[in-house]
């Protein structure tokens, strides 16, 4: 059929076409090189300049205002404006016509003022429109991403459009989709909420709404779900057939209509940041059975010697053996095969024989097939050396939860791959959980790919602006904020060692405080949100901390932090979503002061924590304060590192002049991304490379 055709070559058919034909529609993979992604990087990713973008912002928000004013639309009573928008909605998305979208904005935009009391600024039209069309928009932190997401998916679903509105976490799923509710039902509009806490049984009549608010986890793995259920993308006539020849995986119904039109929200955490791991939608293996081998390989991991048999190579510290690391192993195995030889089997006679003959067979595979054994002795190593407890995860309950290197928060249904994640648990005593057995895997990367138009917004996107060009085929615009920054930078401080940095921390919080400021202080660890609360308890200054093991009321904790005296500890999952209300009190003296404690490996990270200070043209101000033996400084600029500190003395005294502080943190940032990015991309052809082996074989992803 035509519609068919349109959606499998990457075509946007109309949805009454798709919705009729019963596809699941989605834009068709293709193949591409490198080149090819670099080409279309630098061509949507040129910048234009601020004067355009000045010219772009007052010709529509000209367009809409005229239209209000000559329509009347004030003056308009319910029923004629609901009439009027569906219209003017259905026209603005299948053109993308600047005429078209400013009526349909001027129409929404007097319904929000009717239904949630909120009249959208210029900054929010526009940004409205521009993802209606398919585009990524940089809105500051605070310039109301709620209302502008909210204006575009009611343009979408009022043409008829399923619509995503994705979210980082559960709490912003449901938070957003309530703040907007009373506008989507004065049009009569249906919404869905998926999150952790909707019952699979519950999830596809979620979906089956106008439009559905989400969380990017999972949105992916009830796609995949589908994907294992329906064997591959059908239309809901092959589906139907499959089931009654016996051949479908499952009776259970497809919880998605397809892939039409999402809007990501924080769309560089998503996209970006999330990346380097694909999701696997997998079953698990009774737990126990193997914690002999565990045992065993970390007992043998232990036992070598860094740089004599293993090294920790590059930024990421990845464990690799040496030429003597591997002879060992074998001698290792030898002596295993002697023993097993001697004992000729007679250990095996007890009466749980039959547990301990697979015991024995088990640990035998181990030793006798060597790249068995290096895996995981690697797999070991990299348990032992390289994951931190408190940084990379927390025991939380007896049980091992990662933890979120971009935003700290905890991630209890994931697990490392390959034996990893029962190394660690190994390790910290905890009951081990069985290893995973794959059913379908897919990177956001792709997933993200398949919709048949994607548009997304965050405070920080311009950094990475070539990247979702090139990726995702989507351009990236700057919108300008509603009031001109009323930010104060104070110059950074770069510091001998942690202890010293602390101190400076607690002098900094003070110095705020006396001021009549509140304070935030961003950390990248709970590790490190722990210790610099140490310090602040030590000088008597009273604070709440906020972190991956104590974020109980997290959007009421961080909604009193612009209270007066108010000193908040966080991780960077302050950094996203909620919003810092000041007190007037505070705003008279200064706003919300903000202190990063650390770099991030990203600077789009940085800029993310600095900007919850200084919020609408509040006032506000943020200072980093960070030291040579910070983490990311350690393991990106070792050498520049030492260059500071044999030049300077690096006291709160004495202190570098900016730019060489500048000139350290774009080095260490730059070599850190690098690293990122490249392994962004390794994920990417490993995840392509993957697929075409499954599809050989018949599985879906």
């Amino acid at each position: 059929m035509p519609e068919a055709a349109a959606v499998s070559s990457g075509q946007w058919p109309p949805a009454d076409a798709v919705l009729a034909a019963r596809v699941f529609a989605e834009r068709a993979d293709h193949d591409e090189t490198g080149l090819d992604r670099w080409v279309a990087g630098w061509l949507l990713s040129r910048k234009r300049s601020m004067r355009r973008r000045q010219r772009e912002r007052l010709a529509f928000v000209s367009a809409v205002e005229q239209f209000a004013a000559q329509q009347g639309l004030q003056e308009l009573d319910d029923t004629r404006l609901r009439a009027a928008t569906r219209a003017a909605a259905r026209r603005a998305f299948l053109s993308k016509g600047f005429d078209d979208g400013a009526q349909a904005l001027a129409l929404i935009r007097e319904a929000a003022r009717r239904t949630l009391g909120l009249f959208a600024h210029p900054p929010q039209l526009l940004a409205a429109w521009k993802l209606l069309c398919g585009h990524m928009v940089e809105l500051d932190t605070g310039e109301g991403k709620t209302l502008t997401a909210g204006l575009a998916a009611c343009m979408g679903a009022l043409a008829g459009v399923p619509t995503h509105v994705v979210t980082v976490n559960d709490y912003l799923a449901q938070r957003d989709a309530q703040k907007c509710m009373p506008l989507f039902a004065a049009f009569g509009l249906r919404v869905g909420v998926v999150h952790s806490g909707v019952a699979q049984a519950l999830r596809a009549a979620e979906y089956q709404q106008d439009l559905t608010y989400c969380t990017n986890k999972d949105l992916v793995f009830d796609y995949l779900r589908d994907r294992v259920n329906a064997h591959g993308v059908h239309s809901q006539a092959q589906l139907a057939v499959r089931r009654l020849h016996g051949e479908g995986r499952s009776t259970e119904a497809l919880r998605l209509r397809g892939l039409h039109f999402a809007i990501v929200d924080e769309a560089d955490s998503i996209l970006i940041d999330e990346a380097r791991t694909p999701l696997i939608l997998s079953t698990a293996r009774d737990g126990g059975s193997d914690d002999a081998i565990w045992r065993l390989v970390l007992q043998v991991a232990a036992g070598l010697e860094e740089e004599r048999h293993f090294e920790l190579a590059g930024p990421q510290r990845i464990p690799e053996l040496t030429l003597e690391g591997r002879k060992r192993l074998d001698e290792l195995a030898e002596r295993h095969e002697q023993r097993g030889q001697r004992a000729g089997g007679s250990e095996l006679v007890t009466e749980d024989g039959a547990e301990q003959a697979a015991e024995h067979a088990a640990l035998a595979e181990f030793w006798r097939i060597e790249w068995v054994r290096e895996h995981y002795v690697l797999s070991a190593l990299r348990a032992l050396h390289v994951l931190v407890r408190d940084q990379h995860y927390v025991v939380h309950e007896g049980k091992i939860v990662i933890v979120d290197e971009f935003t700290g928060r905890l991630l209890p249904d994931r697990s490392w791959e390959q034996g990893l994640h029962q190394l660690v648990e190994v390790k910290e005593g905890c009951a081990t959980t069985g290893q995973n057995r794959t059913l379908a895997r897919l990177t956001y990367q792709i997933f993200f790919s398949r919709y048949l138009r994607l548009s997304g917004m965050s405070g920080t996107l311009g950094e990475v602006a070539r990247e979702t060009a090139a990726v995702y085929r989507v351009p990236t615009l700057r919108v300008e904020p509603n009031k001109p920054s009323r930010r104060i930078l104070h110059p950074a401080l770069l510091l001998k060692d942690t202890a010293t940095k602390e101190q400076a921390i607690v002098e900094d919080v003070k110095r705020s405080l006396a001021r009549g400021q509140a304070v935030l202080v961003g950390t990248r660890s709970v590790w490190s949100s722990e210790s610099v609360s140490k310090a602040l308890t030590a000088a008597g200054v009273a604070h709440r901390v906020l972190n991956a093991l104590q974020n109980a009321d997290e959007a009421e904790l961080v909604a009193q932090a612009g209270q007066p005296g108010a000193v908040t500890v966080a991780t960077n999952m302050a950094g996203r979503g909620t919003d810092i209300p000041l007190a007037p009190a505070v705003a008279q003296c200064g706003g919300l002061h903000v202190i990063l404690t650390e770099w991030h490996e990203s600077a789009r990270i940085d800029r993310q924590l600095i900007g919850r200070g200084a919020r609408q043209g509040d006032p506000g101000s943020g200072r980093a304060i960070v030291a040579l033996d910070d983490d990311v400084i350690e393991r990106h600029g070792e050498s520049y590192a030492r260059w500071a500190a044999m030049r300077w003395a690096c006291t709160e005294t004495s202190q570098p002049p900016q730019w060489a502080i500048t000139a350290l943190k774009r080095a260490v940032q730059f070599k850190a991304e690098s690293g990122n990015a490249a392994m962004r991309r390794a994920t990417l052809r490993s995840d392509k490379h993957m697929r075409q082996q499954l599809a050989f074989s018949g599985s879906p992803e």
